[in-house]
């Protein structure tokens, strides 16, 4: 039977996973979200022999069931493979009494990759399914990682054109390196003078121009997405929690049964909403720890009931979070309400009007899933320093925000069971940040001069990713003001 998408904004409309995953984003500036949440038809048990690729397949055929067996498992083979420098493809680590589940090992060292790598696959399977014939031009705002992750995964794929939009001085040295020297004939890279929240707003803007589709439809191009709205990144992340347990259950670490907390460094909320998911599917997950840095307007909005972006935008160490507008929020808001369309695209329009919404104790009840949490910039480096001194485990930043907030979480709740960590970026992606809460000797060096110390340091071999940019060449140096966006998008398209 057919699991057929809905818009969050308009639940009589019908799609089918492929057509979800070609569009992206709903033509009524929705998102689109399952009929119903599938059940995992395997058990908890037989979990623990499975490879994750046989993992991803047992989840993803639950959600993309107008896939055929033999279009999905090849789409996973050609996802998770030598790209990813341990068979493992996101191993386990237990440091101290804590599980880190490291999805850094694919070709740009961040979490994008678990999704970004299979996404590309999907979507040339889908246009064929789907008899497209234009070019999908893959349309991304970046607050630092997913923009790498997307361009190597499309880079040079027939059939598709993509742009990449990120934050001036928003990003680290080797996020934006990771970027402009990106090499693809289809591959093209701005600079916005803005923040995370503009651009990812302006694209939504243009994913929503009607006029402008019919443009460039004219002109043989369709926009799709290749930022966590797209049903086709949520999808492939509910599978490594799965994967997660199982190895949990595989290596003795838990009981049949066993319930285990899943905290997530948070920014625009895909990561964590796909956890709740999987427990949704059956996995035996308590609770869902949302952990924010400084930009803590999930953190505010788990408190209080209140989401309000009308707040000082802050640039710190962990930059990937850096945001005040939680896009995929709006799919867990969907179904707290109800799955009441009508009731979302109100609180939607709130927040895009005044920049604020308020759920109602109705709703707030069906939050209890759920904890949230923040960390300061001190908490954030002081946990880096205290993890390695005790144990010799080097995490990055955003990690760091997850582990600190876990680490308050068990102090305060009193709840022992066991916590996974969602460790979203390799170290060496945030080198400088990492070395000096290490050692704030540090501070004057660059990024890229502390790479060998780090190295020494942590005792892990440096990414073939960020050896690759030692020496490459700047390609990409556009850039352009937010109201410019459109027609940046315009000029390139005409090349």
């Amino acid at each position: 039977m057919m699991l057929c998408y809905k818009s969050t904004r308009n639940s009589e409309l019908r799609v089918s996973s492929s057509q979800a995953i070609l569009k992206g984003l709903s033509s009524d500036g929705g998102l689109f979200v399952p009929e119903k949440l599938p059940v995992l038809e395997v058990s908890m048990d037989a979990l623990k022999g499975m490879t994750y690729q046989e993992t991803a397949y047992a989840v993803m055929k639950q959600f993309l069931t107008d896939f055929t067996e033999e279009e999905l498992k090849a789409c996973i083979n050609k996802a998770y493979d030598e790209k990813f420098d341990t068979e493992d493809i996101a191993p386990l680590a237990k440091v101290g009494g804590t599980y880190f589940l490291e999805l850094f090992h694919g070709a740009t060292i961040a979490f994008k990759d678990m999704a970004l790598s299979i996404l590309p696959h999907l979507m040339i399977t889908a246009a064929k399914k789907n008899h497209v014939e234009n070019e999908i031009v893959i349309l991304t705002a970046t607050s630092g990682d997913t923009g790498k992750a997307a361009l190597a995964g499309f880079a040079d794929v027939e059939g598709t054109r993509i742009i990449v939009f990120y934050p001036k001085n928003g990003v680290s040295r080797v996020q934006e390196l990771q970027m402009t020297t990106q090499k693809g004939s289809n591959v093209d890279v701005v600079a916005i003078h803005g923040n995370f929240d503009d651009a990812q707003s302006k694209v939504k803007a243009i994913f929503e121009d009607q006029e402008l589709a019919k443009e460039l439809k004219e002109k043989g191009y369709q926009f799709s997405s290749a930022n966590s709205i797209n049903i086709g990144r949520l999808v492939p992340q509910v599978a490594y929690y799965v994967y997660a347990y199982g190895k949990l259950l595989a290596n003795d670490e838990i009981g049949d049964g066993e319930e285990v907390n899943v905290v997530v460094p948070t920014g625009n909320f895909g990561n964590i909403l796909a956890a709740y998911y999987a427990k949704q599917m059956g996995v035996p997950i308590g609770k869902l720890i949302c952990a924010s840095n400084e930009n803590k307007v999930l953190f505010d909005f788990f408190e209080t009931g209140t989401y309000d972006r009308n707040r000082e935008f802050v640039l710190t160490s962990s930059p990937s979070m850096d945001i005040l507008v939680s896009s995929n929020l709006e799919r867990l808001i969907y179904l707290i309400t109800g799955e009441d369309s009508d009731k979302t695209k109100e609180l939607m329009a709130g927040l895009k009007g005044k920049g604020s919404y308020s759920i109602t104790n109705e709703m707030a009840e069906k939050l209890k899933d759920f904890h949230a949490g923040y960390a300061t910039e001190e908490d954030t480096t002081d946990c880096i320093r205290r993890i390695y001194q005790e144990t010799g485990y080097v995490i990055d930043t955003h990690t760091s925000v997850a582990a600190y907030v876990c680490e308050q979480y068990r102090g305060k709740s009193g709840d022992s069971r066991k916590c996974l960590v969602a460790s979203t970026a390799s170290p060496y992606k945030f080198a400088k940040s990492v070395m000096m809460a290490i050692d704030g000797k540090y501070e004057a060096s660059d990024d890229l001069e502390l790479l060998d110390e780090l190295h020494r340091v942590s005792g892990v071999d440096m990414p073939q990713a960020i050896q690759d940019i030692l020496d490459a060449k700047v390609i990409h140096t556009l850039e352009c003001d937010t109201d410019k966006m459109q027609e940046t998008v315009k000029a390139l398209l005409k090349h």
